[in-house]
């Protein structure tokens, strides 16, 4: 399975916001980068912004009997 390419970032946040979402990963048994990418991934997800996966083609079976 190839894992999927990542990119780095540096993402300035507020204290308050980032000391809430290190308490929520937590409750979630999440990392704090872990918890970000849900969040993102969730927010995508919901306004229909994430890319459509590509169906896996599955040839036709050609054994012979």
């Amino acid at each position: 399975m190839a894992k999927k390419a990542t990119k780095n970032f540096i993402l300035r946040i507020d204290s308050d916001t980032m000391d809430a979402i290190e308490k929520w990963a937590a409750d979630e048994f999440r990392s704090t980068n872990g918890q970000l990418q849900w969040i993102i991934t969730e927010a995508l997800r919901k306004a229909r912004r994430l890319p459509k996966k590509k169906q896996a083609s599955n040839p036709p079976d050609v054994s012979s009997e």
